[in-house]
């Protein structure tokens, strides 16, 4: 079944990745087999809510034709994944698929074990069906840390020997990321703590607030340095930083700089997948919505091309595959008012300071995107749009609450890009090859999408379409 299929809910994206119905949350174990890259994810297959949680599983030859496929992991009654099959990673192990996952059973305080499961059938192209071994590969976390969270294990390879980073927090509050020697997939040995809570160097980035590092995520970039982006989790999802730095002989990760991964208000749990020439990112969007007023809850964003810059911030741009969704003629060349459809793929560039306004209602409130280049910032602007996550607290990067303009800062100069990726309530929003910023934006009946840009821009705009194959 395509994704890009009509959704009821005109909230719903329809080119992103997302099951038909229920609930969505991280991204899991992207990966690349036999010419196909596939995407798993959390998955609750019963409702719309966090709980029994499954990885759901589709799988693309482009990036942006995406195809469901079934289940690929279940809870196994009486097993280590009783109570839910939580985040990993999927690796080639020998030839053969094999999912890095979070098992928690149902006695479980907190921590979880590291268990595997494998491709029943390596030359499926769809990797419909997995096969879970028995017992986990890593029952509990070393002893000695005080650990009390331990989940989302992550597999990369550094000078030809096979690592694993699981995040963690420890009872007095510090976030860190575990060290695992894998290269034996079924023998895992603890190597260290990678990087701590108590570094200061990363304490500078991140801040104090985190008391756990979630999905932690490392990719080497074109230019051999690393970068390690972590979830940070402070008793609830909270936001997601990243890390540029490099890896000692130890293999212990020193911190050069670093910042927020996307400074949007919904955007969690990263996940990388390492290709030859590239790294691609996706992360779980979550709904601003109250759940019960849909059958479907979450979708994972576009896919994201990262490596950094010279001064070690991020590089990030859409994957270029992307472009096969637009439509053949664009919809808009030139400043000025044009109606916006529901999904589009918008690139706005000034050279004075401007302001792009992408929706209004009758009410007067409009949603706008004010790009100052002289300044080096770019500001979302809800004017008083209603923003309100179901739940007991409102997730905030830093100290930004609900309705407050995000601000981002890049370099100063003469000219500035913004390109706006709209599917449904999802909006990504990329600042030149610096920064992103993902929100959600429910549209109520008397709204109106229309793009409104000064003259002086350039602009170019063009309605996302279902893709075709070739």
């Amino acid at each position: 079944m395509s994704l890009a299929a009509p959704p009821q809910d005109p909230h719903a994206p329809r080119f992103r990745v997302r099951p038909p119905a229920n609930w969505m949350n991280d991204p899991n174990g992207p990966f690349r087999w036999r010419g196909r890259h596939h995407l798993f994810y959390q998955h609750n297959p019963d409702a719309p809510v966090h709980t029994n949680v499954h990885w759901g599983h589709a799988s693309s030859p482009d990036l942006a034709h995406w195809e469901h496929h079934p289940i690929a992991l279940t809870p196994t009654p009486g097993g280590p994944d009783e109570d839910g099959c939580w985040s990993g990673c999927v690796v080639d192990d020998g030839g053969v698929p094999t999912a890095v996952y979070t098992g928690v059973d149902r006695n479980h305080t907190g921590c979880g074990t590291i268990c595997l499961a494998r491709a029943a059938d390596p030359d499926d192209p769809a990797l419909a069906e997995w096969t879970p071994l028995p017992d986990p590969v890593v029952t509990a976390p070393p002893a000695d840390l005080d650990v009390v969270m331990f989940r989302d294990p992550f597999v990369f390879r550094h000078e030809g020997r096979r690592w694993a980073l699981v995040g963690a927090g420890h009872a007095d509050g510090t976030p860190s990321v575990l060290l695992y020697d894998c290269d034996d997939l079924t023998d895992w040995r603890f190597a260290g703590v990678l990087l701590d809570g108590h570094d200061p160097a990363a304490r500078a980035v991140l801040g104090g607030r985190a008391t756990g590092w979630e999905c932690p995520q490392l990719y080497a970039t074109q230019g051999g340095e690393w970068v390690l982006a972590v979830a940070l989790w402070d008793g609830h999802p909270w936001t997601t930083g990243y890390l540029t730095g490099r890896l000692d002989a130890g293999l212990r990760f020193i911190v050069r700089t670093g910042g927020l991964l996307d400074h949007g208000r919904d955007f969690y749990a990263p996940a990388v997948l390492q290709e030859p020439d590239r790294a691609l990112l996706w992360g779980w969007s979550w709904e601003a919505r109250e759940l019960d007023e849909a059958d479907w809850a979450g979708v994972l964003t576009a896919p994201r091309v990262v490596d950094v810059h010279p001064d070690g911030a991020l590089r990030v741009s859409p994957a270029p595959e992307l472009h096969r969704l637009r439509a053949a003629e664009p919809f808009v060349t030139a400043s000025g008012r044009t109606a916006l459809p529901a999904a589009y793929d918008l690139t706005v560039g000034v050279r004075e300071r401007t302001t792009v306004r992408l929706l209004r209602s009758a009410s007067g409130a409009e949603l706008t995107v004010l790009l100052d280049p002289g300044e080096g910032t770019v500001t979302l602007d809800r004017n008083g749009w209603p923003r309100a996550r179901a739940g007991a607290r409102e997730p905030m990067v830093g100290e930004l609450a609900a309705g407050a303009p995000v601000v981002v800062r890049v370099p100063p100069g003469e000219e500035l890009t913004l390109r706006v990726l709209v599917d449904g309530s999802l909006y990504e929003l990329f600042v030149g090859d610096r920064a992103t910023i993902t929100e959600r934006v429910y549209e109520r009946a008397d709204d109106v999408r229309e793009l409104g840009v000064p003259s002086g821009a350039s602009v170019t705009g063009w309605a996302l379409v279902p893709p075709t194959r070739g």
